[in-house]
């Protein structure tokens, strides 16, 4: 079988994908990739790669300042009509039904395909209206800032809960380095911060595997595992706003996406890092703040995860202690905690929760024995997959984007509501529920801080 993982983020676009020896058939529906100096005057390319000829634009303030003035010219050079629609702020605009909304009234019919012109809430604004029209979408990237490029998913808040909506993905992507290097120091910071999450998110991967059957592939681990090494070793270039980093981060951000679609999910590309933000995330929502960029807060997501490894290290399965644990955990202690951490979102979460039966005994029971008998093996993937807390501390540092909470005025009190309601926002096996399933979760929470 064909080795991918050798292959560049370009060569990875076979439409009829890749046989897997771990029993998948991999693809992306993705026609055109181009990553460089320069890339937007490849726009005519795409839209000839993906069959349109009239792209609906949508941008905001922020990203049409960064970004219009060199893709207007390539559109009227070549002739190419457009709809377009402009978010009329400068004020980051939220993944909801609002933003949605909008961008829904502006949409115009005779359009045949949609353009974001964007990053984050942009893009994955776009894949919905264009799964719902039924016509293909791309993005002319602006910033290096989050891996959702290539996602086959959009990160949504609906009625106040973090979602992901799994409505397809972009078949064309354009990131121009000239833009993008220019985009504010903190987006730049955000990418490197959800590359560094990579460590984790195949470290619980593996665990995830072997504990609760979790479908692995590690070709798909050595892709994301060769793209974070080139980044994390050029990281004090950054700050420089070197356009080979640069590329680098997005060349790796965009491969996060494309791995997450050979997987079917985000399990390549995210862990527990990724739930510490999501909480932020939804108690900001729930207080009327505003949470700070999504890459920074998964950056500082790792260094809490990175920490908090440095304590499972150190622990000695005790059965009986966590089956003690299952024995007095109090359904309605946990609804009323549920509810304390996430307010209005909390009811949609307690409901699927239940409905997944992910409280029950006999599963706990069944993950404990393999936890217990595997726990040699689990430390082991937690050493092979992740460098020491001083060397991810000096990635961080040298960069300089932000590694405590207090940086981001994040209190203790949420550093540790978030740890103990990671593992309620979704069914995904996390190193927050190891530890809940050795009954340690909300024990180590207690103990849990910022610093």
């Amino acid at each position: 079988m064909t080795d991918f993982s050798l292959f560049q983020t370009e060569e990875l676009l076979r439409p009829e994908g890749f046989e897997c020896d771990c029993g998948m058939r991999h693809s992306a529906p993705i026609k055109f990739i181009r990553i460089g100096s320069g890339a937007v005057k490849s726009i005519p390319d795409a839209l000839r790669a993906i069959g349109a000829t009239k792209p609906f634009i949508v941008c905001d303030q922020n990203t049409r300042d960064a970004a219009w003035s060199a893709v207007k010219p390539v559109l009227d050079d070549n002739g190419i009509s457009y709809g377009f629609f402009c978010f009329e702020t400068h004020e980051r605009l939220e993944p909801n039904e609002a933003t949605m909304g909008a961008i829904t009234f502006a949409y115009d019919k005779s359009c045949d395909c949609v353009m974001a012109l964007g990053s984050g809430v942009i893009n994955d604004n776009c894949k919905i209206i264009a799964h719902v029209a039924g016509v293909p979408s791309m993005v002319v990237g602006t910033a290096p800032s989050m891996d959702g490029y290539a996602s086959n998913s959009s990160c949504m808040i609906i009625r106040g809960v973090k979602v992901s909506l799994y409505d397809g993905m972009p078949e064309a992507i354009i990131a121009d380095t000239d833009i993008m290097k220019e985009a504010p120091m903190r987006m730049l910071q955000a990418g490197l911060g959800d590359m560094l999450a990579k460590y984790i998110a195949i470290c619980e991967w593996r665990i995830a595997a072997l504990v609760n059957g979790d479908h692995y592939c590690e070709k798909i681990a050595t892709l994301m595992r060769r793209s974070l090494k080139k980044v994390a070793s050029a990281a004090d270039k950054l700050s420089a706003r070197n356009p080979e980093v640069v590329g680098n981060i997005v060349d790796g951000l965009i491969l996060s996406g494309i791995a997450m679609c050979f997987n079917g999910n985000s399990r390549p590309a995210s862990g527990l890092e990724h739930y510490f933000s999501h909480v932020w995330e939804m108690q900001a929502l729930e207080r009327g703040q505003v949470s700070d960029l999504h890459g920074i807060q998964v950056g500082v997501g790792c260094y809490l995860t990175f920490k908090l490894y440095e304590s499972i290290r150190r622990i000695k399965p005790d059965r009986e202690k966590a089956l003690a644990f299952m024995s007095r955990f109090d359904e309605s202690e946990w609804e009323a905690q549920t509810r304390r951490i996430f307010g209005g979102a909390a009811e949609s979460l307690i409901e699927t929760a239940k409905a997944e039966r992910r409280n029950d005994p006999a599963a706990h029971a069944e993950r404990l024995n393999k936890i217990v008998d595997h726990w040699d093996e689990i430390l082991k993937i937690i050493d092979e997959e992740l460098p020491s807390f001083e060397d991810l501390l000096g990635i961080m540092q040298v960069s300089g984007m932000p590694i405590r909470p207090a940086e981001l005025g994040i209190s203790d009190d949420d550093v540790r509501d978030a740890l103990r309601g990671s593992r309620d926002i979704r069914n995904k096996y996390l190193s927050s529920t190891l530890l809940w399933d050795l009954g340690l979760l909300y024990e180590m929470a207690d103990g849990f801080d910022g610093q």
